[in-house]
């Protein structure tokens, strides 16, 4: 993202001598995407960043998959997957669960209350939302303080590490791409400024406001990327704490976003799903459904209409509020809905009907849209409502 910050002791001119207060040198570092032909960071170190002592394999959470056939929509309860007395053991990098994923994305989830090791992903950036609980979030760019509804985005082989606090377990629903996630173009100028006619701007978006100075030594780095076809893991030793950043400057870095300073877009007649969309990543999108005024032509029906995704696979968090379009479905805060293209979806029975008249909805989801078919990782196995896809009729196979 296209925003430039500036923070701790960098030097007046790039790719000068930065000399320690003994005149020693400090070690630069360029962060860039695209092979130097995108957005970029510079970081200066106090030790050589390159410099490791050891590479052993590391065992990522299970990244199996499994397709979505004979297709049908699905419910899948997330709050089924993890015993919060059980969070004082898991940490949001290890522990997370693989519900959904294709080649572009993978959809995880996690309620954690241990520290995380330090963790960079080398396959893509990560958008992580917090459902609920808090945690600091210390990056080699500086920390980041994150709560529930905050959305915390990490550039791809971004050196971090998730610590919970607060006494309730870290709820995290994790987005990670093979791509970078950025906001959609058609919210940004021609120089990566966010317009008027965004739901969003640069004031809400926070990066960290100074460094993180960390010592260690013989300091282990979990190192998520891709061999032979696969995704697999490296576990790093590095002989000084990465963590070691005095100054750095850029449009690339960390931040948070919060959920609740989404202005919602709304219309006469009921807007298309679009409107909702707060990033973008290669072959999916993010969106927001937050409480807003709806639709206000008078003979307006504001639940959504019914609609065949033709190109893409609909994938709803449900994380707050009052979902009114799914009432009598089963879902409920902590469901995901997985409603797939080349099947047309929309409203519950009644919802259609009740809907009529309503002024203003109370309703809290993050959407992802693919437009490649998602198949099922083994927490969305484990989580399914089985007769979910059978509640527009009213009855299942063989009755």
């Amino acid at each position: 993202m296209a925003y430039y910050r500036r923070v701790g002791n960098v030097p007046p001119k790039r790719h000068t001598q930065h000399r320690t207060d003994d005149g020693g040198l400090y070690y630069e570092e360029l962060m860039g995407e695209e092979g130097f032909s995108s957005d970029s960071s510079l970081l200066y170190h106090r030790e050589i960043p390159s410099a490791i002592v050891d590479s052993q394999v590391w065992e990522p959470p299970d990244t199996t998959t499994t397709p979505n056939h004979p297709l049908k929509p699905r419910h899948l309860k997330l709050h089924d997957l993890f015993d919060a007395r059980g969070a004082a053991d898991t940490d949001v990098v290890t522990g997370r669960r693989l519900v959904l994923g294709n080649g572009d994305v993978r959809i995880s989830y996690v309620v954690a209350g241990k520290d995380s090791p330090l963790y960079r992903n080398a396959l893509g950036d990560e958008v992580v939302y917090v459902e609920s609980g808090a945690a600091t979030v210390e990056t080699v760019f500086g920390a980041l303080e994150a709560g529930a509804g905050d959305y915390v985005i990490i550039p791809t082989s971004t050196t971090h590490r998730w610590l919970p606090h607060g006494g309730e377990p870290l709820r995290a629903y994790a987005i990670e791409a093979n791509s970078h996630i950025a906001p959609p173009k058609r919210y940004l100028s021609r120089y990566g400024q966010l317009l008027e006619h965004a739901p969003y701007c640069e004031r809400d978006l926070h990066g960290p406001d100074e460094p993180l100075l960390a010592e260690g030594t013989d300091v282990e780095v979990y190192v998520k990327h891709h061999a032979g076809g696969r995704i697999v893991g490296t576990r790093m030793v590095y002989p000084t704490h990465p963590f070691d950043v005095v100054g750095w400057d850029g449009c690339l870095y960390p931040y948070r976003f919060s959920i609740h300073d989404f202005e919602p877009i709304t219309g006469r007649v009921h807007q298309p799903p679009p409107v909702h969309q707060v990033f973008e990543g290669h072959n999916f999108v993010v969106c927001n459904f937050v409480p807003r005024k709806v639709d206000y032509h008078p003979l307006a029906i504001p639940v959504p209409y019914y609609h065949s995704n033709v190109d893409s696979d609909e994938v709803m968090f449900y994380c707050g509020g009052d979902y009114s379009a799914r009432k009598g479905s089963g879902i409920d805060q902590g469901s995901i809905s997985v409603h797939p293209g080349g099947y047309s979806h929309g409203p519950q029975p009644g919802a259609y009907e009740r809907s009529i008249g309503v002024q203003s909805v109370d309703e809290l989801a993050v959407m992802v849209d693919t437009f490649r078919p998602l198949e099922l990782g083994e927490g969305g196995l484990a989580c399914e409502d089985p007769g979910y896809a059978w509640t527009w009729s009213g009855r299942g196979p063989g009755q």
